[in-house]
């Protein structure tokens, strides 16, 4: 055995040793005294005493260390002595080990060690891990350690050797040497190797790519980026530093070669081409998918690699100790199903390498360096797939782009043997640029050199090659099965009959491979037929598999995953199984490129691609073949594919998505879908390749393009002949909008040159040259061009930026130009420029400059040089031109370094400018935004007479012009000398209506500067003063301003934590302004309530003692005008609301003075419910939950009328004692609310001992107070013996109702409600007792009380009064229950002379009215008359003394009663005996037939009766007895039959009956059959009902024709006044008919025609009769198909109808035009308008604010319907602003809208003002629950409740 000699000037060894070196250091400075005795030992001329004296370890050993590597020259023995003690005798890491001991000659060296010429080649560095470090080793264990580390070499060597002969014999040189040997059949995948295109790519961008589509396959060769990074293979490792784990990230296509590079590797390194790794290990992916189990480390490398012949653990130990030397390959990540996660960071804890781990987690374990630290991971992919925790390591990426065309040609060299077919075949792939750049993928490469080789062997001189990839797989199949049948010519036609079966099995075992996601296949999996075919012709390949279990099989597998995919296409379009939805969903690109996001990649790659290939014309003969000629079958799939790439050419896909769509349509070579799709391509270019050669070229193809919309030359290199070529050419591309020019390094003069096109290019919509030079002269020049071309919009200009917007010139222009006509003549005006140039490097030398070209232009609507220069000085420059300037929008002078010096000047240009409108502009946020209006604007038009209503809302009732001027000046912290420099300059700026100066600390003094200045703004509307430092001295500054300026309509100060100061101005109208507007102008503003020009004061947050509350209410008492004072959060003591209270008599014009937010105390309470007494004027005082008080006052001297209200203030029994007196003294006290409070029974003894005596007519409330039965029966006592106790309503459910109404009459008409107080028996007899003392009672209701019947029978005979009418109502459970006969002998216990009886069984309620005194009759008269017998054998023995007790009855009223025989009988006997009846109402009941006989055969019998009603009613089958009973009814006024389903036969029965009623004035036959032939009988007798008021025909079927034959009715009807025939399918020609006989209907007072579709042209019909209708007051044409010019046609004819006081408009499209006619025509002075409802019209808030104030100016209007619209919270605002102004409102309905919480507190907060108001409904609006919940509390008016 002999030892290599050690050559020191070799350069690998020294740079072996080089590198070791610090690493041998570093290992060794644990042992220094080791160090220094082998120094002396072996250097011993050399003095070491001052070595020794260094206290550094680690210094003291490198010092000994560099002697010993200077002796390596001139001593070599000394040295290798030295390096084989430091081997022998220390227990170094394996890799310093491996290092020395190859130098030092030490070990066995082996064969393959001289192959490799030793581990000298071998390059380590400082490993990242020393915990396998021992300390040296004693001379007595040196051979032991020596003898075992050997052994460990020996079997890594072997193992390596192992390795390499199974390498050799896989991939090595023999295998190469049987691609020489003559095949059967050639493989449509050779082996031939040839270099792949390998280039480095960046991180970032390969994360980029793997997000995005796949690239085209189109040659990615020639782009310039990758020119400098392209790597050989050998390259691949050598950038790979060595010590740490690093990665290599391998990405490529399918059909790229990966799989085959790998084999190469492999190879190489087995021929010892990669020295730097001394063990490899090659995995495939579709190997390990197959392992269910976990693994250990050890498992995987040798049971699913190469198993060692001996020593495995020994071989497994040198692995991990030398793993820098190993390189680990995995192929075909993207083929593994399991997802790949990190584990963790690398500085995390090593796992036991021996621990089974699942495959993923060996992988990610592997990667990251847990396991084998310090070895090179290569792993292959396809770019999509990669894991992105995986571009987190330490990762090289590199791609492999396949061949480019020296490689295609090399490829062709090796595929070809014979020379002349080579040449040939190289020919023609130079000569077809198509085919050439699909053999750029290695993989089509072998295909169509197979095709070629095929079609140039049997016809060399006419070669037509497939067009298309799917084309070459089809070729290439019918090339092997030709050559197996003997085709001699290409004109004869493969036989594929014999071969359909096989074909068809290996197309479903491809696509069940694709469907599950495999690629390989058991031998089991593979049907024979199929297998022996598919190897055969090298479709399939075999090779050993091994399972979880270590066993092998043999597995099969696709030579190439794309061929895999050509026969899964095959099987989608050819097998039965397979329908039209099923193909839909397997045509994954529409999935993938419509939604948002892949939740996860395809597992195939170019099945779609194969799917559109087959999918063409040509092929179909192909797949008829294949399925069994199914020729409709093959064309309605194919028609399938074609459709939905049509589909997708609809979509809007940019870049790499429209190149795949282009290779799909291209694919199916149909030229219509190419034309289709073609409509979407864009022209795109980016490279650095593209200079001016190509520029030249291109702008030659360009104008032969005639659809190009979109040109872009991004990062080129182009100049100016390139730019010039460009130039030319657009011009005459007529299509063309959107060029790009990004990054072409253009200079400033070559850019300018672009400005050629601005005017040339037709439909130019965008230009783009960012990322040039851009210089001020360029962006100048570009200034200047945008200025003087009409087709500029926009140019927008920042830093690297510069983007260009056209609006393209319109056909009638260009025709124009073309004819020679001038521009001025015809050509419309230019539109607006917006002009942005921020960051542009401007400063005050460029701004005169700058200045001249904004001069120039004539049309700017927006300039902003922000992030410029400017300066102070440039801002002067620039101010001195603005008034020469025409710009209509803002000019923008942000971020220009200005100081207050420039916002002086920006004043002063206000005040010389007219044109200027908005000044904002602040020194410490760095803005300066000055906004301009046109001249022509600036003059000021008045308001149009159709936008009056408009013009008053906008501005809160004053006429303003059209120039208002606002300065907002904040955050610019004005000291005094600046404070009044500002003043001056403020006085000088004319026209000012806004100013704000927030955020300047101006303190009290500077305030009191602004004050004094406001007197000399004439024109201002509003000030703020926000957050200035203002103390309660500054505010009272403020409020004496207050008080001397009439004109100051609010004022609002919050001095809290966040100070907020707004003070607004009104216009004193002139006589000039008066007598602009009309007459009727002038009327609607004479009758905006005085509210519009109210003076109102608000302070909050300030804490006010004696002294302030006097200061301040002195000041306010002189203030004229003053309407509203608000005090919020102000926390008034007692004291300082009583002083506060003496002020109230002197404040005259005061209307509201609110107290919010603060808490008072009981006492305090009692004070402001005094204040009634101390101000006359007060008609109101209102406190909520001790927190919230409202003083309302009246404006005359004294209030008729008081209202006190306080509720849920604690007010208990003490309380009440102290306020008692305060209401008597209050002799006006109207209404009394003491809700939510604590007076309990003994609170309410006590108000009733005080109150009742006053004798003031007033209402009291008691709500919720907790009063019981005990309370309940003494209210009852008083109320019986009290006669000022007029009405009482009490209820002790959850709602805790009572009411008490006290009057001044002596004896009033008595009213008891009582309701759910639970007595019991002792207590109903109690009041009975009371209840009978009361001869004044005139109504008595007792609902669910716990009253049973015996109860209501005393309670009926103890009822009485001396004279007049008493009603007593019952509602309990057990009227529902009880028969008829039990409610009539209850109905004959009372006293007096029963005048009607109502019996309503849904309600469970039972009334009877008497009236005393009573009128008697001898019982045995009546008696005698009845059979006393048979009355006994009924069981009707009460019936006499009912019947005596009935001579006055005239109205009986049962409702939801169903009648047994027995009780329709006993009925039909009494109902004679009633000579006074007239009316009898029967709706909802139900009848036999036997018993409606009865009832029919007794109402025959009443002869008197004027009022009869059946409606609802089930009278059984036949109605006619019901019908004739009306025959002979002469005294018969109203008749009801709605809802009886009446068909035409009854109808006809009923008109005969009607004929002969002279006297009937009512008819209602809704909810009937009633159809058009029924109208003309029903017409007829409308004619002849003179006396016919009211006819209710709706929900019934009449349509046209029908109201044609009631319209001719209608003239004669001269006395109707209610008419309803909503509902009854009326088109526009029936509605003309009838408003036109309206015309004479001068007493017609109600008309619903809603839910008829009449539209426009009726109610254009209608709008001239209905001023002729003076008695129309209510108004319905909901849904009535009308939109806004029905509307405006409508509310023209409204304003002369004053006396409507119902519209609804409901359930029409209203519109913005319609509202605003509503808006001008609704409000007048006298209109008696009450409701009007607007539900579901599309009320939006943009349409709703002129209308909200045309409607607060009905003086009259109650109910407000405005549901189920689009209102918002601007629309409740506009509400909140007018409620006041609605004395009359009680009902605002707003449900379902879109208002939340910020317009729910508007409304809430204004609520308090407006008493009159019931209700506001806000259901289902966009308000959160809890804040419901707060709101409602706060105001019990607001419904949030759908009921």
């Amino acid at each position: 055995m002999t030892t290599p000699p050690v050559w020191m000037d070799d350069a690998d060894v020294q740079k072996a040793i080089r590198n070791a070196w610090p690493q041998l250091v570093h290992f060794l400075s644990q042992h220094p005294e080791w160090v220094l005795g082998k120094a002396k030992q072996l250097l011993p001329g050399v003095a070491l005493n001052e070595i020794e004296g260094t206290a550094s370890s680690h210094e003291k050993v490198s010092l000994v260390l560099d002697m010993f590597l200077k002796a390596a020259d001139l001593n070599a023995p000394v040295f290798k002595a030295f390096v084989q003690s430091v081997c022998m005798e220390c227990n170094l890491p394996m890799d310093l080990e491996i290092v020395f001991m190859s130098v030092s000659g030490e070990g066995h060296v082996t064969q393959g060690q001289e192959d490799l010429k030793g581990a000298s080649a071998w390059f380590p560095s400082t490993p990242t891990r020393l915990e396998r470090r021992r300390p040296c080793s004693s001379p007595a264990n040196n051979n032991n350690g020596k003898q075992s580390k050997q052994q460990r070499l020996d079997s890594a060597e072997r193992y390596r050797q192992l390795i390499t002969t199974s390498m050799l014999q896989r991939y090595g040189m023999s295998r190469s040497a049987e691609a020489t040997e003559p095949k059967a059949q050639p493989s449509p995948f050779s082996q031939t190797f040839v270099n792949l295109v390998i280039r480095q790519s960046k991180g970032g961008r390969m994360r980029e790519r793997g997000e995005k589509a796949k690239e085209a396959p189109i040659a990615p060769h020639d782009t310039e980026e990758h020119r400098n990074t392209t790597l050989r293979l050998s390259e691949l490792f050598e950038s790979v530093h060595m010590g740490t784990t690093k990665v290599v990230l391998l990405l490529g296509k399918p059909g790229m070669g990966k799989t085959r590079l790998m084999h190469k590797i492999c190879q190489q390194w087995a021929e010892g081409d990669l020295p730097q790794f001394q063990l490899i290990f090659f995995f495939e992916f579709r190997q390990l998918n197959l392992i269910q189990r976990k693994l250990s480390l050890q498992e995987l490398l040798f049971d699913f690699f190469l198993r060692p012949e001996d020593c495995p653990d020994a071989v497994f130990q040198h692995i991990l100790e030398d793993t820098q030397h190993t390189l680990v390959i995995f192929d075909g990540l993207d083929k593994f199903v399991e997802n790949v996660q990190l584990p963790g960071p690398p500085h995390t804890c090593f796992p036991d390498p021996l621990n089974p781990l699942s495959v993923s987690d060996l992988f990610a374990s592997l990667c990251l360096g847990k396991f084998l630290p310090g070895s090179t991971v290569l792993v292959t992919t396809r770019p999509k797939i990669v894991p992105g925790a995986l571009l987190k390591t330490d990762t090289l990426l590199a791609e492999i782009w396949g061949f480019d065309r020296e490689k295609v040609e090399e490829y062709v060299g090796y595929f070809f043997r014979q020379h002349s077919l080579k040449e040939k075949a190289i020919a023609h792939l130079k000569s077809n640029g198509k085919l050439l750049s699909m053999c750029y993928i290695p993989a089509l490469c072998n295909i169509v050199c197979i095709c070629l080789e095929y079609l140039l062997l049997h016809d060399a001189g006419r070669v037509q090659l497939p067009q298309t990839m799917t084309q070459f797989y089809i070729k290439m199949l019918l090339t092997f099965i030709g050559k197996d049948q003997k085709l001699r010519t290409l004109s004869e036609e493969v036989d594929l009959s014999q071969h359909e079966a096989t074909l068809v099995g290996l197309s479903e075992l491809a696509f069940k491979g694709l469907e599950g996601n495999k690629m390989l296949f058991y031998a089991g999996e593979v049907p024979e037929d199929v297998k022996d075919f598919a190897c055969l012709y090298g479709l399939l390949v075999s090779f050993e598999v091994k399972t979880s279990n270590g066993h092998t099989q043999v597995g099969y597998t696709f030579v190439h995953f794309s061929l895999q995919e050509f026969f899964a296409a095959l099987f989608l379009l050819t097998s039965k199984t397979v329908d039209g939805n099923f193909l839909k969903q397997k045509f994954f690109l529409r999935s993938k490129w419509m939604m948002k996001r892949e939740a996860r990649v395809p597992f195939t790659e170019n099945c779609h691609v194969f799917l559109s290939g087959l999918s063409s014309q040509g092929c179909q003969k192909f797949l008829s073949s294949l399925a069994g000629h199914c020729e409709d079958q093959v064309q309605e799939r194919q028609d399938i594919i074609v459709q939905m790439l049509k589909k997708l050419g609809d979509a809007s896909l940019t870049g790499p998505r429209i190149a795949e769509l282009c290779h799909c349509v291209h694919e199916t070579q149909d030229q219509e879908l190419a034309r289709h799709v073609g409509k979407q391509l864009n022209f795109s270019f980016k490279s650095r390749r593209c200079g001016n050669e190509f520029a030249a070229v291109l702008s030659k193809t360009l104008p032969k393009i005639k659809c190009l919309t979109t040109f872009q030359l991004a990062g080129g290199n182009i100049s100016t002949p390139g730019l010039e070529d460009l130039i030319r050419a657009f011009p005459n591309c007529h299509q063309l909008e959107d060029i790009n020019l990004q990054d072409n390094r253009l200079k400033g003069q070559e850019m300018i040159k672009t400005t050629e096109i601005f005017s040339t290019v037709a439909k130019l919509k965008k230009l783009d040259l960012s990322y040039n030079e851009l210089l001020v002269s360029t962006v100048l020049a570009f200034s200047r061009a945008a200025a003087g071309c009409p087709n500029v919009t926009e140019l927008h200009i920042r830093k690297d930026v510069l983007t260009v917007s056209f609006t393209s010139q319109s056909s009638k222009s260009q025709r124009l130009k073309k004819e020679g006509i001038k521009e001025e003549e015809d050509v419309p005006k230019p539109s607006t420029l917006i002009l942005r140039l921020q960051d542009c490097q401007f400063n005050s030398q460029w701004a005169e400059e700058l200045a001249e070209v904004l001069q120039s232009c004539s049309h700017l609507s927006e300039v902003d040089l922000s992030g410029n220069q400017l300066g102070d000085e440039g801002c002067s420059k620039l101010m001195k031109m603005v008034p020469r300037m025409c710009i209509s929008g803002p000019l923008n002078l942000n971020n220009n370094q200005l100081s207050l010096k420039s916002i002086f000047c920006l004043l002063n240009s206000m005040s010389l400018c007219p044109n200027i409108v908005k000044l904002k502009a602040s020194v410490h946020h760095e803005t300066a935004i000055l906004t301009l209006i046109g001249k022509d604007i600036a003059g000021g038009a008045q308001p149009r007479s159709s936008s009056f209503i408009t013009a008053l809302s906008s501005t809160g009732g004053h006429l303003l012009g059209a120039t208002a001027r606002k300065i907002c000046l904040t955050d610019n912290n004005f000291q005094n000398g600046d404070l009044k420099n500002l003043c001056l300059a403020l006085r000088r700026c004319t026209g000012v209506t806004e100013l704000d100066l927030s955020k300047n600390s101006l303190g009290d003094p500077g305030v009191l500067k602004v004050a004094e200045l406001l007197p000399h703004l004439n024109e201002l509307r509003s000030l703020t003063l926000d957050h200035n430092n203002m103390s309660m001295d500054g505010a009272f500054c403020l409020v004496q301003c207050f008080a001397d300026l009439e004109h100051m309509t609010s004022m609002e100060l919050c001095l809290g934590s966040t100070q907020k100061i707004l003070l607004t101005f009104g216009e004193r109208m002139s006589p000039q302004m008066l007598s602009v507007t009309s007459e009727h102008q002038r009327e609607l503003l004479d009758s905006v309530p005085n509210s519009i020009h109210d003076r109102c004061f608000c302070l909050k947050e300030c804490m006010m003692d004696l002294k302030d509350v006097d200061r301040l209410f002195k000041r306010l008492s002189t203030c004229s005008g003053l309407t509203k004072i608000n005090l919020s959060g102000n926390s008034l003591n007692d004291q300082s609301v009583e002083r506060l209270l003496k002020f109230l008599p002197y404040l005259n014009s005061v209307e509201l003075l609110s107290i919010t937010e603060s808490k008072f105390s009981s006492h305090c309470v009692c004070l402001l419910a005094n204040s009634v007494n101390q101000c006359k004027r007060i008609c109101r005082v209102e406190v909520r939950s001790s927190e919230n008080a409202f003083l309302h006052f009246v404006k005359s001297k004294e209030s008729q009328e008081i209202c006190c209200r306080l509720t849920d203030c604690g007010i208990g029994k003490c309380e009440i004692t102290e306020l008692c007196p305060i209401f008597k003294k209050c002799d006006r006290l109207a209404e009394l609310d003491l809700s939510g409070n604590h007076l309990g029974n003994e609170g309410l003894r006590c108000l009733l001992e005080h109150l009742p005596r006053t004798h003031i007519p007033c209402l009291i409330k008691i709500n919720h107070n907790g009063v019981s039965q005990d309370g309940i029966l003494h209210l009852a006592h008083v109320f019986a013996t009290c006669q000022n106790v007029a009405e009482v309503h009490v209820s002790l459910c959850s709602e805790a109702t009572l009411l008490i109404t006290l009057v001044r009459e002596d004896k009033p008409q008595k009213i008891l409600s009582m309701k759910q107080c639970c007595f019991q028996a002792k207590h109903l007899a109690l009041l009975s007792t009371s209840l009978s003392k009361c001869l004044a009672l005139s109504n008595f209701t007792s609902a669910n009380n716990g009253m049973m019947l015996s109860s209501a029978e005393d309670l009926l005979r103890a009822l009485r009064k001396s004279k007049g009418m008493l009603r007593i109502g019952i509602e309990e459970p057990w009227v529902k229950d009880e028969s008829i006969i039990i409610l009539l002998k209850l109905a004959a216990e009372v006293q007096g002379n029963i005048t009607a009886i109502t019996l309503r069984r849904d309600q469970a309620l039972f009334v009877v009215e008497q009236e005393f005194p009573r009128q008697e009759e001898k019982v045995e008269s009546v008696v005698s008359r009845l059979h006393q017998c048979e009355l006994e054998a009924k069981g009707v023995c009460f019936l006499p003394k009912l019947i005596e007790k009935c001579r006055q009855l005239w109205a009986l009223n049962w409702s939801q009663v169903q009648f047994t025989n027995a009780e329709a009988e006993t009925i039909s006997d009494t109902l004679p005996h009633f000579p006074s009846l007239k009316k009898l109402g029967l709706t909802c009941c139900s009848f036999l037939p036997p018993g409606m006989e009865h009832l029919a055969e007794a109402l025959h019998q009443c002869h008197t009766i004027e009022d009869i009603d059946f409606s609802k009613s089930e009278v059984g089958m036949d109605i006619s007895a019901l019908m004739n009973a009306l025959e002979g009814k002469l005294h018969l006024k109203s008749i009801n039959l709605g809802s009886l389903n009446l068909s035409n036969a009854d109808i006809l029965n009923l008109t005969s009956r009607l004929s002969a009623m002279p006297l009937l004035k009512r008819l209602s036959l809704n909810k009937n059959r009633l159809g058009g032939e029924s109208c003309s009988h029903l017409a007829q007798v409308l004619k002849n009902a003179v006396h016919m008021e009211k006819i209710d025909l709706s929900h019934n079927k009449i349509d046209d024709a029908g109201m044609k034959e009631i319209a001719m009715a209608i003239p004669e009807m001269q006395s109707v006044k209610q008419i309803d025939l909503s509902n009854n399918s009326i088109g526009s020609a029936g509605g003309q008919c009838f408003v036109e006989a309206l015309e004479h209907s001068e007493n017609l007072e109600v008309l619903k025609l809603s839910g008829n579709n009449i539209g426009n042209e009726t109610l254009e019909k209608l709008a001239p009769v209905l001023p002729n209708l003076h008695c129309l007051k209510v108004l319905h044409l909901a849904s009535c198909g009308f939109d806004s010019e029905g509307v405006v046609c409508l509310a023209r004819v409204l304003f002369h109808c004053p006396q409507i006081e119902e519209i609804s408009l409901s359930e029409n499209s209203i519109g913005h035009k319609g509202a605003m006619a509503l808006a001008e025509h609704l409000p007048q002075p006298s209109s008696q308008l009450r409701k009007i409802e607007l539900k579901v019209c599309g009320l939006s808030d943009c349409t709703f604010r002129s209308l909200a104030l045309g409607v607060s100016q009905c003086p009259l209007l109650e109910e407000i319907i405005l549901s189920w619209n689009k209102l918002g919270d601007e629309s409740a605002l506009e509400l909140a602003k007018v409620l006041s102004r609605m004395a009359k409102l009680k009902v605002l309905d707003l449900d379902n809208n879109y208002i939340t919480a910020c317009g729910a507190r508007r409304l809430t907060k204004e609520l308090a003002q407006c008493r009159g108001i019931q209700i506001i409904r806000l259901w289902h609006n966009q308000i959160p629950s809890d804040v419901e919940q707060k709101l409602r509390k706060e105001e019990p008016r607001l419904h949030f409740a759908f009921f």
